[in-house]
């Protein structure tokens, strides 16, 4: 509390103590009113919606730190800083010879596979057709006998089971060839998105790979996200799809707008405030990410709310009150501060636009005390 505060609650003490004692409750009053402790003023409506300034933060709508998938040596890297890219360009290139060598011995295993099942599939044609011609032989009785022919017959389902086996086996080590050819496929680095290179971390030579670090910054700035803090008293105003402006001091009085994308719908417990992403459109470039603009956020009235005094508002420990001046008596109304107004405060309760209450509220007037 300010000095002059200070001083002016003592003398208020002062005089209203030495006017009780003089002649009670009405002298009290009068001696208030002579230190100037009674000026009043009228309770007005707040408006429906107004607005306020806040802070909020420019972030790329996309942003990846490039890694090349597979080790290797760096042979070429054809961007550089500041450097726009389209979806799908390569980046750079890689030169890993063991890629190569693993590309050739999965191909090996498929053709020993199919082979495999070739020999298999002449197994089972021989059997078959020893099968075949055992059980036209048995027609003739005691041509051949009984456990022959089921030897055939089983060493011909035999061969169709390793027919099949051999096929699993060639669909594995096509799968696995593929699986390695796709690591081939990661010797050459694309751009997963349109955008800007905002940094280059490696150089030709360099042994590259996932454990490596990331060789390039990428982020796509001809669309940001501002993301916004909105403190809780604030958050009824926001509504998804609406255009709200905002300023960046780089620019000046320059205006910008974004729409309202996405809501967190949670408030942080830390800050009690909900972040808001907008969608800004920076086709001309004229915006980067990590500026700090001023967004003009609208802010939605409480039903029934009432602007009086800063001054007039009164916290205790057991109460937060406004001293209402009616039928020529002092009324303490209870009320809870809704947000700052500048000079003014917003607060709820059971007051009414164009009521009187005292502007320098105190607890020195009690309730029911005469006000000339």
């Amino acid at each position: 509390m300010k000095r002059t505060d200070r001083t002016q609650r003592s003398t208020i003490r002062a005089v209203a103590l030495a006017a009780a004692l003089a002649g009670g409750c009405g002298l009290a009053a009068t001696a208030l009113q002579a230190q100037g402790a009674l000026e009043t003023a009228k309770v007005t409506p707040a408006t429906a919606e107004r607005t306020v300034s806040l802070p909020g933060e420019l972030q790329p709508f996309e942003s990846v730190a490039v890694v090349a998938r597979v080790a290797g040596y760096l042979e070429t890297i054809t961007v550089d800083r500041g450097s726009e890219v389209r979806r799908g360009q390569v980046l750079a290139t890689l030169v890993a010879p063991e890629v190569a060598a693993q590309v050739a011995e999965a191909e090996a295993r498929v053709e020993a596979a199919v082979a495999r099942k070739a020999e298999a599939e002449a197994d089972v044609a021989s059997a078959r057709s020893s099968f075949e011609r055992l059980t036209a032989a048995s027609q003739t009785a005691g041509a051949v006998a009984g456990l022959e022919l089921r030897r055939a017959e089983e060493t011909m389902k035999a061969g169709v089971a390793r027919v099949d086996s051999a096929e699993r086996a060639i669909e594995a080590a096509r799968a696995s060839r593929d699986a390695v050819k796709a690591l081939e496929g990661f010797l050459r680095v694309t751009a997963p998105f349109a955008g800007r290179v905002t940094e280059r971390l490696a150089h030709p030579g360099a042994l590259v790979g996932p454990a490596a670090g990331p060789l390039l910054r990428l982020e796509q700035v001809s669309r940001l996200r501002l993301t916004v803090a909105v403190p809780e008293q604030y958050a009824a105003g926001i509504s998804r799809g609406r255009q709200l402006e905002f300023r960046v001091p780089a620019h000046g009085s320059r205006v910008f707008t974004g729409a309202v994308a996405r809501v967190a719908g949670s408030l942080d417990a830390r800050t009690r405030s909900m972040p808001v992403e907008l969608d800004v459109d920076n086709a001309d470039g004229a915006l980067a990410p990590g500026m700090f603009p001023e967004v003009t956020w609208p802010v939605i009235s409480q039903a029934g709310a009432v602007l009086v005094p800063a001054t007039a508002v009164v916290t205790t420990t057991e109460r937060t009150f406004v001293i209402r001046v009616r039928g020529g008596k002092a009324e303490w109304v209870t009320v809870r501060k809704v947000a700052p107004r500048g000079e003014a405060t917003e607060v709820s309760g059971a007051l009414a636009p164009g009521e009187t209450v005292l502007k320098r509220g105190t607890d020195e007037i009690r309730d029911g005390t005469p006000i000339p």
